[in-house]
């Protein structure tokens, strides 16, 4: 079972290297996609489903999620204080991980926009930009003139966590992964269609997710059965 784990950390690592590298290509589809969801063309029931996937997304509903988790499933336990004077125990060590998998994930998003401004969709005048670069620009973050949440666009820090949660949740119950994954790609491109990111965004904030998660997730310790 540990190498189970390690092959399960190591594919996190594959992801998110061909993650970083699509969201190098998607620059090129950037201008047209944002503007395509800002004019309206998604159905209004498809809308309303990656809606309520966002808590899937967000730090509150990923908090909630892992003590719901906490609460119903007996091979977790919350870590303690006593650390690193006792001995944690194997459901302690296994809650810590998953905790750890996904705030790492969000951590490094939320670092990145701290050294990378660009403007938001719904913040941008998407027709004066010839290259999704210009986002980026300067001059171009200079002109905006609503809250500092405009200009951090990316990374997609809600992709991060989406992609953390599922890999965490993927890591301790393996028989629901396909449920975990839909979950955060519909909260990952949410995102997009709410004018909130670029598809350049998701992108990279999900592979900042799934390396934050590698970091953690393997261990040598059999998992609990689903």
């Amino acid at each position: 079972m540990g190498n189970r784990r390690a092959a399960f950390a190591l594919r996190l690592l594959l992801a998110a290297g061909a993650l970083a590298c699509l969201g190098l290509l998607s620059l090129a589809i950037d201008l047209p996609a944002a503007a395509w969801c800002k004019e309206g063309h998604l159905p209004r029931e498809l809308m309303r489903i990656m809606n309520f996937s966002e808590i899937f997304a967000h730090g509150t509903g990923a908090t909630i999620l892992l003590i719901t988790a906490l609460v119903l499933d007996p091979s977790l336990a919350l870590p303690t204080l006593a650390w690193p004077r006792s001995q944690p125990s194997a459901a302690q060590q296994e809650c810590a991980r998953m905790i750890a998998a996904v705030t790492t994930g969000g951590l490094l998003a939320d670092g990145v926009k701290l050294m990378v401004d660009r403007v938001r969709p719904r913040a941008a005048d998407l027709a004066l930009h010839s290259s999704a670069l210009d986002t980026f620009a300067e001059a171009t973050v200079a002109a905006v003139t609503g809250s500092r949440a405009d200009i951090n666009s990316f990374p997609s820090g809600h992709a991060a966590v989406a992609a953390a949660l599922a890999a965490a949740l993927s890591w301790h119950y393996p028989r629901g992964r396909v449920l975990f994954w839909v979950f955060a790609l519909s909260a990952s491109l949410q995102r997009v269609a709410t004018s909130a990111h670029y598809p350049s965004d998701i992108c990279c904030g999900f592979a900042l997710g799934l390396l934050g998660a590698a970091i953690f997730l393997r261990s040598d310790r059999q998992p609990a059965s689903p």
